[in-house]
């Protein structure tokens, strides 16, 4: 074989083996969650997305591989003195997303650290404006506004903050213990309160239940009281009647009529003195052997006027009889 055949081989495998140098160096493959940029001369040129690509070598040059997964920043421990000067310390986590991998690469030199001092400074602003009381109990409004003020502040940097928590708030040993004895203040007084209107509210039952109590007691005795004229009333009625029938009796001459009534009232009298309990002994006045004889008088005069069919009538409970004599 002749030198220029040896020459020519060398030459072809030389190319070649330049040729697949080239070709490798051309090749690139992004692996997913990241974004390269390509520079040309050292300037940013373009953003190749994940998978494979084709970047011309010699100009062309990978800048900076970065991650456009959503990534976590841990804030450190820091004191902070809050609104009414007291000394609180305070620690967070931060949620962020590259969203332009170029921005994120060239419009900010270390971005982890510069979100970091962006995080710290910015936690001491917004909770150090508010009392220390709102700090421990508006822990979710903390997090909306530093939220809003960081993402703000890294847009122009490709960045989305997704979210922001603060872990941990710690105010100092004899503030906690302070605000343990507030504590059991507040339930105290609660407590009392609470009982206070309980007692309140069974004073209030009760003055109800003896309210309610007093009216049926008042309207049982009103029902009674109308009960009892409604029958003294018919009593009377009653006694007027008879009343009446006697008075016109008499108008007619008719005194017997008067005689039985006044013994009837006598009898009455007598049978209630007899019927007492504490009665143990009856005496009769000398009235009474006479309303005796006139009452056997009254009947023999019946008996003489109208005969016995008017005293069978008057035993047999038809009525009495308009008795009297001339």
């Amino acid at each position: 074989m002749s030198d220029f055949a040896v020459t020519s081989t060398t030459v072809i495998i030389a190319a070649a083996v330049v040729l697949l140098f080239f070709l490798m160096k051309m090749v690139k493959t992004v692996p997913q969650g990241y974004n390269y940029t390509v520079e040309r001369f050292r300037r940013y040129a373009y953003t190749i997305q994940p998978g494979l690509n084709i970047v011309p070598p010699i100009f062309h040059r990978i800048g900076v591989k970065m991650n456009m997964m959503e990534q976590v920043v841990d804030v450190p421990t820091q004191e902070i003195i809050t609104k009414d000067n007291a000394t609180v310390a305070v620690d967070g986590v931060a949620f962020f997303q590259v969203i332009d991998a170029a921005r994120a690469a060239y419009e900010v030199a270390n971005l982890n650290s510069a979100i970091m001092n962006l995080l710290m400074t910015n936690i001491r602003t917004v909770m150090g404006s508010m009392d220390l009381d709102q700090l421990l109990s508006h822990r979710d409004e903390i997090n909306n506004r530093l939220l809003n003020v960081v993402d703000a502040a890294a847009i122009s940097w490709g960045i989305k903050i997704t979210r922001v928590e603060i872990k941990d708030i710690v105010p100092p040993a004899d503030l906690i213990a302070s605000m343990g004895r507030q504590m059991k203040a507040e339930r105290e007084k609660r407590a009392v309160i609470l009982e206070a209107e309980g007692q309140r509210q069974s004073e209030i039952l009760k003055a109800e239940g003896q309210k309610q109590a007093q009216v049926l007691e008042a309207e049982g005795r009103k029902e009674a009281a109308f009960r009892d004229a409604e029958a003294r009333e018919r009593s009377a009625q009653a006694e007027a009647a008879a009343t009446l029938v006697v008075s016109e009796a008499l108008s007619r001459g008719n005194v017997a009529a008067l005689n039985y009534f006044i013994a009837d009232k006598y009898v009455k009298a007598m049978q209630a003195m007899a019927s007492a309990p504490n009665q143990k002994v009856l005496v009769l006045p000398m009235e009474a052997t006479a309303l005796i004889g006139s009452l056997a008088g009254i009947g023999e005069i019946a008996k003489a006027t109208f005969g016995d069919a008017a005293v069978q009538a008057r035993r047999g409970g038809s009525g009495v009889p308009n008795v009297g004599r001339d």
